[in-house]
């Protein structure tokens, strides 16, 4: 097989990292609880939903009835969605900062023959798996709002897109921080709090700024915001209400340059593009800063020479001049 060929398979494909991962997470009755659960809850929803809007089944339903609940179960399912990933992310990503955080696990990891890349991307897909694998189990389900008309499939992507990418960014944090080993066990209930507060913080905002417009027909709509393309409900919020939660005009942003238009006018778009960005900038810091943050094991910062004292957590010191 040709070189080229085969470092190109190592990134992913025959990567052994994300392979001991995905085969060791599979045998673990955890995730296999943690799956069934996710669509479990899902098929719930779905379940309730679908009888609340149709009556529980009893007389005639007419098809204006049935696309209206297929609308209204691909909006609960959706949002369901993005909650679940939001949650079970950091839960997945949780041994990259716990386990592959400890400097051990690194120095045994920089003795192979995989390059910086290689060790990166089969840490973070190797977990990244799972959580991509519960999004193509909950396919299905987005599949039987279809059969009842009312939601288009353009909206189904755009949700996934939305699941996805923000799983991404989740995942490619978790093991930013494993890289530099600014984390151990104490940081993963931080990591998954401010996850959390980080939602809730930028809906609030999001919230505090919008300012309502009557319509024509006596309802009232919603402007998108600067924050909108921060935060994956709001952008879902975007997809799935476009009738209240409305994007900017184009028209209004026509003088503007193309990073400030698509800002405003398409913010499905600039979460998604700015999860993805991000993402490959932290695989690039962290590929970057592999080796050099391995080689900076057990030397003695600058504060602790100051004081003449040795590495932290070492035995010995340095012999001093007398």
């Amino acid at each position: 097989m040709p070189v080229f060929v085969n470092w190109l398979l190592r990134l992913l494909p025959t990567n052994p990292i994300c392979m001991r991962l995905v085969q060791g997470g599979s045998s673990r009755m955890r995730h296999l609880y943690i799956r069934a659960g996710y669509l479990a809850l899902m098929m719930v929803v779905l379940l309730f939903v679908l009888i609340s809007e149709t009556g529980g089944g009893g007389g005639t339903i007419s098809l204006r009835s049935l696309a209206s609940g297929g609308a209204k179960m691909f909006q609960w399912v959706s949002y369901l969605q993005v909650s679940l990933i939001c949650l079970l992310t950091p839960i997945f990503m949780a041994g990259a900062i716990a386990q592959e955080a400890n400097p051990q696990t690194w120095d045994i990891l920089l003795t192979t023959p995989l390059n910086n890349l290689q060790v990166v991307l089969g840490n973070l897909f190797g977990r990244l798996f799972f959580v991509i694998a519960l999004l193509a189990s909950s396919l299905p389900l987005f599949a039987v709002t279809q059969y009842f008309g009312g939601v288009p499939g353009h909206s189904i992507f755009a949700s996934y897109a939305i699941a996805s990418t923000c799983a991404l960014l989740v995942a490619a944090i978790a093991v930013t921080l494993s890289v530099t080993r600014t984390a151990g066990r104490r940081a993963v209930f931080v990591f998954y709090i401010s996850v959390i507060i980080y939602l809730f913080i930028t809906y609030a905002i999001d919230a505090r700024l919008r300012l309502n417009y009557p319509t024509a027909i006596g309802g009232s709509m919603y402007y998108t915001t600067a924050v909108t393309p921060l935060n994956p409900f709001l952008a879902l919020e975007v997809l799935l209400q476009s009738n209240v939660y409305v994007a900017r005009d184009p028209v209004d942003y026509v003088d503007a340059n193309w990073l400030t238009k698509m800002w405003m006018t398409r913010p499905i778009a600039a979460f998604s593009w700015l999860c993805v960005w991000t993402s490959v900038a932290m695989i690039a810091f962290s590929t970057l800063r592999l080796r050099v943050i391995g080689a900076k094991v057990g030397a003695v910062p600058w504060y602790r020479k100051i004081f003449g004292l040795g590495a932290k957590g070492s035995t010995e010191r340095n012999p001093r001049t007398v």
